[in-house]
């Protein structure tokens, strides 16, 4: 009878689905689909000790099946301990009856879910995508600490290092949950450069983010350099004082970002956008969550910058005037000490989907991509230790220095 019960209480909380009711592997067990090689097997088995995760009956742990939203949520529910953050009575009428119901309310209270996103039900066996991770973990983050809350206003503009910033792009109402969640580490982007907004979390994925969600948790949002890369080019439109040690002082790129400045030689005008900064005195020991939009393999093989030197990659608009504009009238007319005349040469501009200044056929470059909405692209400069100061000036006479703390 005492079986029985313990059957039906299981059954209550975790249903007939396989991957929580199939009886668990003992603790430090190895799965028989999860190799000594596996990148996530310590992931796995910490999860599994932690009673996150339940192994399958026959041994297996099925590393790279998706999770469900159901899944995920009574995942966070049970990562999340403690009192319930917000005070919620909302549900979905798709989950009466559903194993997950009562995880769901709980993962609603926590603020991982909103449910409004969900205005035509739950459907809690759909697979869950990596932006729906993103944004219940950070909104979740948010709800528990106001350090995580202000990081979700603060980096809802901001330049996030994946090649769906800049096409398709990514609006401002996820571009911040995103954002967060590089921020921290809890996800990060595939070697192809993408984040995979659309795709599906697998098992051994989920995994991993669960053990550094509940990391994350524990600190502040303070705590995480990339994140305050990433909020102060969202508020400030550049990164210069969280990652170097060189300042604007009591200027601010946020005098000047989108404003008119004319070339010296009249051949056509520019608007700066964002200005970040990498570190790159050591090329395999750069910490900006930048590097990887601007740095590659190429750039650091038997490669050293000198002491202090920091690269700085500069977005702007080019409207050409000249007839035939040409990278020379480029080069003769941004005579604005703050900005530069170098290219990114590596083939992240490929891989990531942006543009730089041409290498070749200059003029047929401005000429094909020259739209009225002008060419936007990034130029390459640098910020060396014997800075005193440089300056970038706007026809309205606005202005932004920058120089060393």
């Amino acid at each position: 009878m005492r079986k029985q019960i313990v059957v039906l209480v299981a059954g209550l909380i975790f249903s007939i689905h396989a991957s929580f009711v199939a009886e668990t592997q003992a603790a430090g067990t190895d799965f028989k689909d999860v190799q000594s090689n596996h990148w996530a097997k310590k992931a796995i088995e910490t999860a599994v000790d932690k009673g996150y995760f339940k192994g399958y009956a026959d041994g297996t742990f099925k590393p790279n099946a998706t999770v469900t939203r159901a899944e995920f949520a009574a995942l966070l529910a049970r990562v999340s301990k403690g009192e319930v953050s917000v005070n919620s009575t909302a549900s979905f009428t798709d989950l009466a009856g559903h194993w997950s119901e009562a995880e769901v309310k709980r993962a609603i209270s926590f603020g991982f879910i909103q449910p409004s996103d969900y205005p035509n039900g739950f459907k809690p066996n759909t697979p869950i995508t990596r932006f729906e991770i993103a944004k219940w973990m950070a909104s979740g983050l948010a709800v528990a600490d106001s350090g995580y809350k202000q990081a979700l206003e603060d980096t809802k503009t901001t330049v996030i290092p994946v090649k769906e910033y800049f096409n398709p792009g990514i609006p401002e109402s996820k571009s911040s949950y995103i954002a967060v969640a590089m921020g921290t580490k809890l996800l990060s982007g595939y070697p192809d450069g993408s984040f995979g907004m659309d795709n599906n979390a697998t098992r051994a994925e989920t995994a991993t983010i669960l053990l550094s969600f509940k990391s994350v948790r524990a600190q502040q949002a303070d705590h995480f350099l990339g994140l305050q890369e990433l909020r102060q080019v969202g508020t400030e439109r550049t990164n210069l004082e969280t990652i170097s040690p060189f300042t604007t002082g009591n200027t601010s790129f946020n005098d000047v970002v989108d404003k008119t400045y004319t070339f010296k030689n009249n051949a056509g005008t520019l608007k700066l956008h964002n200005y970040i900064v990498v570190d790159t005195e050591d090329f395999k020991d750069i910490n900006s969550i930048y590097a990887p939009l601007f740095v590659d393999e190429t750039d650091y093989i038997e490669r050293i910058d000198k002491p202090g030197n920091y690269r700085v990659f500069m977005q702007m608009t080019i409207y050409p005037k000249a007839s035939e504009f040409d990278l020379g009238d480029y080069m003769n007319g941004a005579m604005s000490p703050l900005l530069g005349s170098g290219r990114v040469g590596n083939e992240n501009p490929k891989k990531y989907g942006y543009l730089t200044l041409p290498n070749f056929e200059a003029k047929k470059f401005f000429e094909t991509h020259n739209t009225v909405d002008g060419i936007t692209l990034w130029v390459k400069s640098n910020i060396t230790p014997n800075l005193k100061w440089d300056e970038f000036k706007t026809d309205d006479k606005s202005y932004v220095i920058t120089k060393k703390k």
